[in-house]
């Protein structure tokens, strides 16, 4: 395969990836968008996490390094929560394969200090489609490649900040 066909691939891929991902999970966005705006609306947070690629919007690089150093890695995420998260918030927590132990570890902490868990997974879901409760919400991904997860991934957290927007401040587009 030449290197052209190989990036047309890609960007096919991609496609086929999100467009089977709008039956799956529209509804599920759609419920995960008004429970975030309920949320802020009565003066509630959300929390975010993840590893890796999914980290890239829940970065606080000193945080993390002091508990990982201090603490344990798997605590990193849940030390946060139990420390900032009260009843009424909300937990976003991202995981491509659904089996990262530091986000495990978080969602638990979420459902101890009851916030409900909005979890952003692929592959299944792994272990964290099990955690879940019944005023939790799963997105996950239809797919098993790690980079067509995390592209669906964006385009989730795109879809979530506009219709929060939406909701809240009355933005149509």
């Amino acid at each position: 395969m030449d290197l052209i066909d190989r990036i047309s691939r890609h960007f096919e891929d991609s496609a086929q990836t999100k467009l089977a991902s709008i039956e799956w999970m529209a509804a599920p966005i759609a419920q995960a968008v008004e429970a975030m705006t309920g949320c802020l609306i009565n003066n509630g947070k959300i929390l975010a996490c993840g590893n890796g690629g999914s980290v890239a919007l829940t970065t606080d690089s000193s945080t993390l390094t002091s508990i990982g150093n201090d603490y344990d890695f798997v605590q990193i995420f849940s030390k946060q929560v139990r420390a900032l998260g009260q009843p009424g918030d909300v937990l976003l927590a991202i995981s491509t394969s659904g089996n990262s132990p530091n986000v495990i570890d978080a969602i638990n902490a979420a459902h101890e200090r009851e916030m409900r868990v909005i979890a952003l997974t692929g592959k299944g879901g792994g272990s964290i489609a099990d955690l879940l409760g019944d005023d939790d919400i799963h997105l996950c991904v239809p797919a098993d490649r790690t980079a067509r997860i995390q592209e669906v991934h964006l385009l989730v957290l795109h879809c979530l900040c506009d219709g929060i927007d939406c909701l809240l401040l009355g933005v149509e587009d």
